[in-house]
């Protein structure tokens, strides 16, 4: 239990750090892999990188996010049509537990991202999934103030569920970040957030992965020269999109 609090304390530090204004953008590239490729990778990988602290016994944890989209979908077309900046909405929670849940947005400029994020109480997520602002512009949370703004004017609403279970790996050396995301499912219809026996349907065929490479301005030559050892298909993956 001691030790659940000091990941859960760590995880929460991590996001709300955000709250004060947008961090610096970050690189962001996306790959798809197969199971074999995966296996190779994480062979080589793990002699070199740190394991997520946050991850349990087997490496991993899982992510639940319900995203946001306005009346027109936009963050749907924008994304197919190849909009460069963009802003997505999105609540996430892990392992299906209401203990942390963060509001987010994700901005996206080409393979530039940054990401601000604040904690919410389930009272506030359950009404934000109901559809209601209600408060959220005299909040001093600038995310929030934006959120009630997006809900009034765009009717940004929940649109779907996406879950993975993700297995990451970092480095300090420009704050490298590169994670296998597994089992992708989409929720389809279903808005139940914190319903574990949701039944998902998977996008992607059996075996297929996505591969992400975060880092701040440069990626180290013999972390690249790592991951150039199995073969990969650059792509510019939207989870929310494929669910």
């Amino acid at each position: 239990k001691s030790q659940s609090v000091k990941e859960e304390s760590s995880l929460q530090n991590r996001f709300a750090a955000n709250e004060s204004g947008m961090p610096d953008p970050r690189h962001e590239v996306k790959y798809f892999i197969s199971l074999p490729a995966y296996y190779q990778l994480r062979s080589v990988l793990s002699p070199v990188l740190h394991r997520d602290r946050h991850a349990n016994a087997r490496g991993e944890y899982f992510i639940r996010s319900l995203y946001f989209d306005d009346a027109y979908d936009s963050a749907y077309y924008q994304k197919i049509s190849g909009i460069e900046i963009r802003n997505k909405y999105r609540i996430r929670i892990y392992n299906c537990s209401d203990e942390l849940i963060f509001l987010e947005r994700k901005h996206k400029h080409g393979d530039l991202i940054s990401k601000d994020s604040v904690r919410i109480t389930r009272r506030l997520c359950d009404q934000l999934i109901e559809g209601r602002c209600d408060g959220l512009h005299a909040s001093n949370s600038p995310l929030l103030q934006d959120m009630f703004r997006e809900m009034r004017t765009r009717a940004l609403r929940p649109r779907v569920l996406v879950d993975y279970t993700r297995e990451a790996y970092t480095h300090p050396a420009e704050d490298i970040r590169i994670t296998f995301d597994k089992d992708l499912h989409s929720g389809l219809f279903s808005h139940d957030l914190f319903n574990a026996k949701v039944n998902g349907v998977p996008p992607l065929l059996h075996g297929k992965m996505i591969l992400e490479v975060k880092y701040n301005r440069y990626l180290p030559e013999y972390i690249r020269s790592l991951l150039s050892t199995v073969p990969s298909q650059l792509s510019a993956i939207s989870k929310y999109t494929l669910c």
